[in-house]
């Protein structure tokens, strides 16, 4: 098989049910974001926060390929992915507010959300720190006979890291489970694609290092998700890591220190018109399998959600000062 072609497999539609589910995944996934953003605007919550609002489509496409005994390591702008793959927002927002109740202890903020018993490796701060992490899951599945996936979540700027090309010859090399999904959003920060690498086809590139890479619109998330079912049965069957670029875009800035001078406004309402929530809603109007009263008890469900969980968050204590050196480790070295 060409490493530079998909997997050979007829594209199976979901049910109009699946696709339903994922609509409203990625609608609650907007919202909590939304939500977030007026908590940050009050300081309630602090540090660098990175929103994923636009993305929404890989992170529940991904998620919803993935089984329970998979394992994901994803990247710090990772709220959709951590609530996509089964974390509790009260958990989620309880760590972003500092809490002890987060899944961090409130230690990790953000970027940091992490859940061992969902296989939820991160949240990683560092560009790229994920990658040599997903193959070492990858390669311990391998050694113990596991048939499992590992996915490893990340964006256009780990490409030009040196972490990802390690990673990508070593599961190639030693034949690893691991599905590398790149969120192409154009821009590493504010660099913009063309400006950072040479050759911008990210999937032709993977694939020179000996693994099958392709293609895959990252704005629909049926198309993800295809994406990302057809790289776990491929690695299910034995074939070894695969790569898929999954093409997206986020509407908001890097951060919210972000003031976002490095796009042109016409550039963001463009892709706006690409917005995977719209469209999938459309979709499903359009098949009938879709009314404005669901919508609405959608929305009102979702608001429900997040009012728990705010109001949980901010009546969760803050770690202890005498906890605070728990789990902080250190090498005493006695003076020569």
């Amino acid at each position: 098989m060409s490493t530079a072609a998909k997997p050979r497999r007829a594209r199976t539609k979901p049910s109009t049910d699946d696709r339903v589910a994922l609509l409203r995944e990625m609608l609650r996934i907007r919202r909590f974001e939304e939500t977030c953003v007026q908590l940050y605007s009050t300081e309630k919550i602090r540090g660098f926060m990175h929103l994923c609002i636009g993305e929404e489509a890989t992170a529940v496409g991904v998620m919803s390929a993935l089984t329970k005994d998979d394992a994901v390591v994803g990247t710090y702008r990772e709220h959709g992915q951590a609530l996509a793959r089964g974390m509790s927002m009260t958990t989620v927002l309880a760590e972003m507010f500092g809490k002890q109740t987060g899944c961090s202890r409130g230690r990790g903020g953000s970027m940091h959300l992490f859940d061992a018993a969902l296989r939820f490796y991160g949240g990683n701060a560092i560009v790229g720190g994920g990658l040599p992490v997903a193959v070492g899951l990858a390669l311990a599945d391998r050694l113990r006979g596991q048939k499992r996936v590992t996915a490893c979540v990340f964006g256009d700027g780990a490409f030009a890291e040196g972490e990802f090309h390690e990673s990508a010859n070593l599961a190639a090399l030693w034949h690893l489970p691991v599905a590398f999904f790149c969120e192409n959003n154009f821009y590493a920060m504010g660099t913009a694609l063309a400006r950072e690498h040479a050759q911008t086809d990210l999937a032709m590139r993977a694939a020179s290092y000996g693994m099958v890479a392709w293609t895959a619109d990252g704005m629909d998330v049926v198309a993800v998700a295809d994406a990302a079912r057809r790289a776990a049965e491929f690695i299910r069957a034995g074939e070894g890591p695969c790569f898929v670029e999954l093409r997206t875009y986020r509407f908001r800035a890097h951060s919210m220190y972000d003031p976002d001078r490095y796009r042109e406004k016409a550039e963001i309402e463009g892709w706006r018109h690409h917005d995977p929530i719209p469209a999938l809603t459309a979709t499903l109007r359009d098949d009938g399998a879709l009314t404005d009263a669901d919508l609405a008890r959608f929305e009102k469900e979702i608001e429900a959600e997040i009012a728990d969980a705010v109001a949980a968050a901010e009546a969760a204590p803050l770690e202890p000062v005498a906890e605070l050196t728990r789990f902080v480790t250190s090498e005493h070295r006695s003076a020569p």
